[in-house]
């Protein structure tokens, strides 16, 4: 529409910035923006079509950045109170990309402390709330950017997914986040180089526009030992993920499972599966009730998770104790734990687990799956200690439905699928073949056209106009209380 003169990029500019005025107070999604050179961008991308000028695949598009990416001249806290007056002068290699694609970065969006942990709370801005419930957990780390993307502050945002950073909150809160593989979108910043499971991702409201951005955001970027590059090209054209090829749903081999043979989900999660998938299957080719052998998925998700925190936080913990969340210091304080056996066993059961998963995608084209265990609680609650009255092993054990396919890099995409019992918003996760990320896409397109179809299944939408009245989320009780 920008590009055709329909919309002028001004006007949309303008209804994110009225949007977030009118709406964040209630959820606390947007920690820092600059409306100004937002808008200075906006007559600049005009002026330049209007000229006849080259206009970027993202050309005009306002853009939220997870606070965990540099934007010059907006702070990036990381949600940490060592860096809360951290303001750099100069963008990071992923929004410089988006940036040069025409994007208009302008807000940043809120975070648990270093991104540890699956609520978006922090000691620096506080509690960001579920737009569809303000008494709920709005997921994490990418919490503040799926609430931005569900009011309306922004049509893309940028996640990151370690152990379903961007997954929870897209499902959370009813729209779509793609964790690629390993090496598709380069981190040439990532301490942990040869450790890959930390990785951007592009988040939206449509699988089309995640595709579109991530046309972008998978760049050549050598700095990135994943990302092969020769001659300055990947194996891939970016460019195609722009254009994703249509995908007979018919013809796919499907397999599903509820847990993954060992994940901890609620019963309540299980119904509400079942039936959602249920109108689907029809859509589908033969499906079955199966899933990769996921051996040793908790103790390999914890050691390696474990020894990246102490790679890069531990100097925190020891340096200013008293600035470090629990969350993060119980991180530092478990990689301590661990031997170099532990982790030389872990990192020998992750090729293992890897091979496995290979073999399996040689039957399966797609795997389908609840995007998370258990639905949105409380906000107050750090993390759930149990599921349907049994314990869990650690703060993150909730999230093994995310991290079972971390761990060997396939490609992950969560789309919005109706409601459950509460109302609240439900994610299917849709799993593809390694390397299969433009796969993954024109099936999770296609599949997304069947669900809008189906009026229970339909994404939906926050309820704006009771979110414009709401008193402001930071007057609630316990709203900077961040262990």
């Amino acid at each position: 529409m920008i590009g055709r003169g329909q919309l002028s990029a001004e006007e949309l500019a303008r209804a994110c910035i009225a949007r977030i005025e009118a709406i964040d107070p209630a959820v606390n999604a947007v920690v820092s923006c600059d409306p100004d050179a937002l808008l200075a961008g906006a007559r600049q991308a005009d002026a330049d079509r209007a000229a006849g000028r080259p206009l970027g695949p993202l050309h005009g598009l306002p853009l939220a950045i997870k606070d965990m990416n540099d934007v010059a001249g907006l702070p990036t806290t990381y949600g940490s109170q060592i860096f809360r007056d951290n303001i750099p002068a100069a963008d990071d290699a992923l929004v410089a990309g988006l940036r040069a694609a025409g994007a208009l970065p302008f807000c940043k969006t809120n975070v648990p402390e270093w991104s540890a942990g699956a609520n978006t709370r922090n000691r620096v801005h506080g509690t960001t709330a579920n737009p569809h419930d303000l008494t709920r957990n709005c997921g994490g780390s990418s919490g503040g950017s799926a609430v931005a993307l569900a009011c309306g502050f922004a049509p893309l945002a940028s996640g990151s997914d370690l152990g379903g950073s961007l997954r929870t909150p897209a499902a959370y809160c009813g729209v779509v986040g793609f964790r690629p593989g390993f090496g598709v979108v380069p981190g040439p910043d990532r301490a942990t180089a040869l450790l890959p499971q930390p990785t951007a991702g592009p988040m939206a409201r449509s699988v089309a526009d995640c595709a579109l951005m991530l046309s972008v955001l998978a760049r050549p970027d050598a700095r990135d030992p994943f990302t092969p590059v020769v001659g300055e090209r990947t194996p891939w054209d970016a460019a195609d993920f722009a254009r994703l090829p249509r995908r007979d749903l018919s013809s796919l081999r499907v397999a599903v499972t509820e847990d993954f043979g060992f994940a901890p989900v609620s019963a309540a999660t299980r119904q509400t599966f079942r039936r959602v998938l249920a109108p689907l299957l029809p859509f589908l080719g033969a499906s079955e009730e199966t899933m990769p052998d996921c051996t040793g998925a908790d103790r390999i998700f914890s050691v390696l998770r474990a020894v990246m925190f102490q790679a890069t936080h531990a100097r925190f913990l020891d340096e200013t104790p008293d600035l470090v969340g629990a969350l993060v210091a119980d991180n530092v304080r478990e990689g301590r734990r661990y031997s170099a056996t532990d982790v030389a066993q872990a990192l020998v059961s992750q090729g293992a687990y890897a091979r496995r998963w290979l073999s399996f995608f040689d039957e399966f084209d797609v795997l389908i799956s609840p995007a998370v265990t258990v639905q949105p609680r409380d906000w107050h609650e750090a993390f759930p200690a149990e599921i349907d009255d049994q314990p869990l092993q650690s703060y993150y054990h909730w999230l093994a439905l995310a991290y079972a396919a971390t761990i060997p890099g396939h490609p992950a995409i969560i789309l919005p699928c109706g409601r459950d019992a509460q109302g609240l918003p439900f994610g299917v996760q849709l799993i593809g073949r390694r390397h299969g990320d433009l796969g993954l896409l024109a099936i999770a397109a296609e599949l997304e056209a069947v669900i809008v179809g189906i009026h229970d299944l339909a994404p939906c939408s926050p309820d704006i106009a009771r979110l414009s009245t709401a008193p402001p989320l930071r007057t609630a009780p316990g709203f900077l209380d961040v262990p």
